[in-house]
């Protein structure tokens, strides 16, 4: 299984906290029919992307990308310490998984220049703080992190009304510590990183692009869970905020990558998780690299 990729002047790290079942496809993918999850069970078990109970296989990961400038972390997964009661796997986790997968990829929290999150999902802003003496300080402490003002304003928004777990003890702490930029769509990292807007399963979700004068390497986030949704892209999962606008930015985003060199870094589907995106039929496939 491959944790490392070169492309163009980049180099990419996966760093894997968890690979798991998750959520019964039928009721992950509301627009799942019996018929068609049996027309594509075969596929999908070989896969590993379905279980032998019809659950989704999910990774949760985060990327660490060296880019010719900076070291920048791009979604920081599900974190230690943090009450996640309706997540048994992830509530009050304390093991070294993560930060061990770091390490292992050569990276101390330390290294990280920015960490960007392509949406403030508990599984993607984890590992954003770390309890220390019974405070939330920020993991990495000299980074920036960078969020999308769209985004942030939302849950902003949403905390105010009741406290949104994952935004309280990942993100604000953060912002308390001024270790954060509010960036609009047009926002660009040095020469190699920009921002492309993938709105849907948020309001404010981004994919991140990466390359010099091109798009080498796209990491994008939870525009898709499950490879199923390459193939069918009007599938649209039961946490995406706005299921019809999810599904028309996942075919326009395969559309776009269809074809090309670009590596796509998803979020989810099971490893390897990267590939290039080829056209299959009316649908798409991430094939592996």
């Amino acid at each position: 299984m491959s944790l490392k990729y070169a492309v163009g002047d980049l180099t990419i790290h996966r760093i894997i906290e968890q690979e798991t079942s998750f959520v019964p496809a039928l009721e992950m993918l509301p627009g799942l029919t019996p018929e068609l999850l049996a027309e594509n069970r075969a596929w999908m078990r070989e896969a590993k992307a379905l279980d032998d109970s019809d659950t989704l296989m999910l990774c949760f990961q985060s990327y660490v990308i060296k880019t010719p400038h900076h070291t920048i972390l791009v979604d920081s997964c599900i974190g230690n310490d943090k009450p996640r009661p309706q997540r048994p796997k992830w509530n009050m986790k304390t093991d070294d998984t993560y930060l061990r997968g770091l390490n292992a990829a050569g990276f101390s929290p330390h290294d990280i220049d920015f960490v960007m999150c392509t949406h403030l999902h508990v599984d993607h802003v984890g590992w954003n703080t770390r309890l220390e003496n019974g405070r939330w300080v920020p993991t990495f402490p000299k980074a920036r992190y960078v969020f999308a003002k769209q985004e942030f304003d939302h849950w902003t928004e949403q905390n105010a009304k009741a406290e949104v777990p994952p935004f309280a003890d990942s993100v604000l702490p953060v912002v308390e510590a001024k270790r954060h930029e509010l960036v609009g769509n047009d926002h660009q990292i040095g020469d190699h990183v920009r921002i492309l807007p993938t709105p849907g399963h948020t309001p404010g979700h981004i994919a991140i692009t990466m390359g010099h004068g091109r798009d080498d390497a796209v990491f994008s986030g939870d525009l898709m869970h499950s490879p199923l949704q390459t193939l069918y892209p009007e599938l649209s999962v039961k946490f995406d905020l706005d299921q019809a606008k999810a599904a028309t930015t996942r075919r326009s985003f395969l559309e776009r990558y269809c074809d090309t060199d670009t590596l796509c870094c998803t979020a989810h589907f099971p490893s390897p998780s990267v590939g290039n995106i080829r056209r299959k039929g009316s649908g798409f496939v991430c094939a592996a690299v």
